[in-house]
């Protein structure tokens, strides 16, 4: 448009679609856009390419190749997500942030990538972003948008256990003058599984439009479905008493035939962007999240007491029926500004989070299960005959959260950038539980915690070493509010925690390659423990007193973007020790069992030259050191899983691909629970996927 605000190279360069790159210009994950080497914390980015080329589809393998991040299996079928040796809980969708690990039997994170551009991971406390409950870090999970051409993009892949999936993905103007720009993508994807009797099948619909109602306001909306069906092996495997692994094989299967979860997921989205002009804009975003997720299952559950005894343990049955709503709003302002002859920038904002849920499960175990010989069909009982047998909750959470913040940027000298910044939090956090056995509800229990005004200051150092390296220091803070009582009956405050972070980064090659060095250091305080000299006397048993501390620390090293021409790569390795510095029982442990001390992660791709220049071959690995089960009784040995790709372009229209996983077939377990119920779970035996890519052009 004539006269219009310019949209500059860095505003475009957070998008990765088409840019053939494993790095990225710019990213969004701290309110406008910056690039890598200017944030003083922890940044990476898996982009569109980097996900295309290793098959990445689901949120469960972002995490597996992302620098820094490990996850463990839920009792279902989704994850929990560690970030330096803390939960990640909140997950932002462009940028506005909801809680979404909080089901009591497991987390649900099953996201389809097929609708995301790229995925911005942020290290290190993010209560500046998102307040409470923070300390490990975020994910911002950034959608496709239309595209200023159209393209059109059909997918169609074939690989073990009959993994069958198909894609539909396109966008592009849809008027004349491009001001209406649309996205369409469908995915659908169906798989047996290396264990007998599971499978899945899941399917994604997302459509969204942006609409450029002037030279200078665009806004956009859309909207997403995704449902699966999962037959899954719940809980897996127990062991021995001792801990030690009954052996048994990969293709074990523990529960029956009926043995299915279900979930439906449906986000609602639009956002508003004003730029005033080239150096100031407004950004307000709203995003409506309703899911269900529902499961009948049979597991297994106790241990088997010593080799060679017989295999006789439990059988469990489950009925599971959650119901979550959820809402986030976020609306920020940034520019930059001269003033007293220094550069600076501004970014003032708020925003609102609302989680709601409505959950209810049941459960009854019966003796006469033999883990060797597990019987699969077996009468399935509904959920009135489990809680008439054994027991069932109703429960239902309410969490709601609103803040401001805001950061301030100013160059102090030519090559030192100072960053302050501070979030003031409000936090409001209410459990309500209704337990019952043999048909009969107790009447509700309910937890609750507020923080109000709870402030979490940020800064920050920059300094320019030159055009392509920069150094930097940073201080931020965390907090994660509490619900166990004192003996005076007050509420613990909340868990408080420092983050101290040392480092390098390099923007090299024009911007094609990104580096960094970080050492790090967390230190939490006023975490709950039992109050042992003020008697039993919350509920029968110890209250509480804010006295424990923890202690994370390590370094990492990240390398992603064009090495070499034609090899792009992407690496880390990152060394994490979490430890117990002060707690009653678990005092010089280690504090997170599933972060492993050393992580490797490593994956490149290289375009032959000359004659061969059709064919691209790749290959990496991810590697870990051992991680002790969360009962701490036994250790879950490392490992290390080489992975390979080979592609073919035939023209400019149709690419083939082959990516073999597990390429030496390891077999492994994957961080663990406890010696008798939800232990072990393989991870996947060798197994391929061919995959045949169409792109018309127009």
């Amino acid at each position: 448009f004539e006269g219009a605000t310019t949209i500059s190279a860095e505003r475009l360069g957070a998008t990765t679609e088409g840019t053939g790159s494993y790095t990225t210009g710019a990213v969004t994950i701290g309110k406008g856009e910056q690039k890598l080497k200017d944030i003083p914390q922890s940044v990476s980015v898996m982009t569109r390419k980097q996900m295309d080329d290793q098959n990445t589809t689901k949120l469960s393998e972002v995490v597996k190749r992302t620098p820094g991040l490990t996850a463990t299996k839920s009792p279902g079928p989704g994850m929990f997500i560690f970030s330096r040796g803390f939960e990640i809980g909140t997950l932002q969708y462009d940028g506005v942030g909801l809680a979404r690990n909080t089901y009591a039997l497991g987390s649900y994170l099953t996201e389809n990538m097929a609708i995301y551009d790229r995925v911005e991971t942020l290290r290190g406390p993010a209560a500046l972003l998102q307040g409470a409950n923070s300390p490990g870090g975020t994910m911002n999970l950034v959608r496709k948008r239309g595209q200023q051409a159209p393209t059109v993009t059909i997918t169609a892949k074939a690989g073990s256990w009959d993994h069958y999936g198909t894609q539909v993905d396109a966008g592009g103007p849809l008027n004349t003058e491009g001001t209406l720009r649309g996205r369409f993508v469908a995915d659908y994807d169906t798989t047996n599984s290396f264990v007998d009797y599971a499978g899945s099948w899941n399917q994604t619909v997302y459509a969204a439009v942006d609409y450029d109602f002037t030279p200078d306001t665009t806004v956009g909306v859309g909207i997403s479905n995704q449902k699966g069906h999962t037959r899954h092996n719940f809980m897996s495997l127990p062991r021995y008493a001792n801990g030690n692994d009954i052996g048994l094989p990969r293709s074990t299967f523990v529960g029956a035939s009926w043995n299915r979860s279900v979930n439906n997921q449906t986000q609602v989205f639009a956002d508003l962007e004003h730029r005033f002009n080239d150096d100031w804009k407004l950004k307000a975003a709203v995003i409506a999240m309703d899911e269900h997720n529902d499961a009948t299952y049979q597991a297994t559950w106790d241990t088997i007491p010593n080799p060679g005894d017989t295999g006789n343990v439990r059988y469990v049955d489950w009925v599971t029926d959650f119901n979550t709503k959820s809402r986030g709003v976020d609306v920020y302002v940034n520019g930059k500004f001269e003033g007293l002859g220094l550069q600076q920038e501004l970014v003032l904002g708020a925003n609102y989070s609302k989680l709601t849920t409505n959950d209810l499960w049941a459960r009854a175990a019966t003796d006469g299960a033999d883990i060797f010989n597990i019987d699969h069909n077996r009468v399935q009982r509904d959920k009135n005959q489990l809680f008439n047998a054994g027991n069932a909750t109703k429960s239902w959470y309410d969490i709601r959260q609103k803040g401001i913040y805001g950061t301030w940027r100013v160059k102090v000298l030519d090559p030192l950038t100072l960053i302050v910044g501070a979030r003031t939090s409000w936090y409001d956090y209410s459990y309500t539980d209704q337990g019952g056995a043999r048909g009969v509800y107790d009447d509700p229990t309910q937890s609750t915690t507020q923080s109000s005004g709870h402030v979490t200051p940020y800064a920050g150092l920059v300094y320019a070493l030159n055009d392509q390296w920069s150094a930097y220091a940073s201080y931020a803070d965390a907090f994660e509010p509490q619900t166990n009582l004192t003996t005076s009956g007050s509420m613990l405050k909340p868990i408080e925690g420092q983050n101290y972070e040392l480092g390098i980064k390099g923007e090299l090659a024009d911007g094609r390659l990104n580096t960094s060095f970080a050492i790090f250091r967390y230190d939490q305080e006023n975490r709950g423990v039992q109050d042992l000299q003020g008697g039993k006397a919350c509920g029968g048993w110890y209250c509480s007193v804010a006295a424990g501390k923890v202690r994370s620390q390590g370094f990492e090293a990240t390398l992603s973007g064009e090495v070499l021409p034609g090899l792009q790569l992407v690496s880390s390795y990152t060394y994490n020790t979490t430890k117990f510095l002060k707690d009653d029982t678990y005092e010089g442990k280690i504090f997170s069992t599933w972060t492993p001390k050393h992580l490797l992660k490593v994956w490149g791709d290289y375009q032959l030259p000359g004659d061969w220049q059709k064919v691209s071959v790749g290959a990496g690995v991810t590697a870990q050191s051992s991680t002790e089960s969360y009962d701490r009784n036994f250790s879950v040995p490392g490992n290390a899983l080489w992975d390979s790709r080979v592609a073919y372009k035939i023209n400019q229209e149709f690419t083939v691909a082959a990516n073999l996983n597990n390429m030496f077939d390891k077999k492994y377990y994957i961080p663990a629970y406890n010696a008798n119920w939800g232990s072990n779970y393989y991870g996947d035996p060798r197994n391929v996927m061919f995959t045949m890519t169409y792109t018309p052009q127009f």
